[in-house]
């Protein structure tokens, strides 16, 4: 007969899940802010991401790495535009499509996206190299962390969704 805790869902896989999530994110959040990135919350919510997707982290890995350089390099070019709208916007997404495609990176699609949206829409007081840049390294940073956690902790076999 099952324990209370197993009949509430609280295996040994959940807390193991729980406990590696814990430390990536914290880990994540605490590299990013000693390093003084102005959106540091994208570090612990990349590890996030990777630790808890369904698909090979390492897998889901390269494509939000190399999405989000081709989203963050459009998105710079796109906000550096001085005639910024709809227009240019609809044009810098369907260009990072078209470099995913020709870079043959089809999955990496919608963090490039993703990454050009949060560059070009969101009013930023640095210069859009600098906020793209930042991006780039937020993101990297929790995907470093989440791949480093993934060594050296490996998931339990059923995972929490």
């Amino acid at each position: 007969m099952p324990t209370w805790t197993a009949r509430m869902g609280l295996t040994r896989d959940a807390f193991i899940t729980a406990a590696r999530t814990t430390i990536a994110t914290v880990v994540s959040v605490l590299l990013a802010r000693s390093l003084k990135l102005p959106e540091f919350y994208w570090a612990p919510i990349s590890a996030i991401v990777i630790l808890l997707s369904t698909i090979n982290p390492l897998t889901l890995a390269w494509q939000r790495f190399a999405g989000t350089a081709v989203g963050a390099v459009v998105g710079a070019l796109i906000a550096s535009y001085p005639r910024q709208n709809w227009i240019v916007y609809g044009a810098g997404i369907f260009l990072c499509g078209i470099l995913i495609a020709v870079l043959r990176l089809d999955a990496a699609y919608r963090f490039a996206a993703i990454t050009l949206s949060i560059v070009v829409l969101i009013t930023h007081s640095r210069p859009p190299w600098i906020v793209a840049t930042h991006r780039f390294i937020e993101v990297s940073l929790g995907i470093a962390v989440a791949l480093l956690m993934t060594v050296a902790w490996p998931v339990p076999q059923n995972p929490v969704p």
